[in-house]
């Protein structure tokens, strides 16, 4: 008798089945991850030497404290959609 984790997972495949991504894309995926992750850390440190400089100014610190999520928000985003259109590379 099968679990419901295993009738989950058979449906789940049926319905969307995974995809083998190739070499090259499972190594341009791993060099989007480490752009991405540089550029989150580059815009962190920014940022974040701004936000000791306003600590005083609360809602100053409050507005960087915003662009910052807002930024990586962004960038995780892109990261995501160019992750997307490497996966797709193997569907075709």
């Amino acid at each position: 008798m099968k679990s419901a984790y295993e009738l989950a997972m058979e449906r789940l495949n049926q319905t969307s089945p995974t995809v083998k991504l190739s070499d090259a894309q499972k190594k341009a995926i791993a060099e989007l991850e480490s752009e991405f992750g540089a550029k989150i850390a580059a815009r962190e440190i920014a940022l974040q030497g701004e936000i000791t400089q306003a600590a005083e100014d609360v809602e100053k610190e409050t507005a960087l404290r915003g662009q910052l999520a807002t930024d990586r928000r962004k960038l995780q985003a892109e990261l995501e959609d160019k992750k997307e259109r490497v996966r797709q590379g193997a569907a075709k």
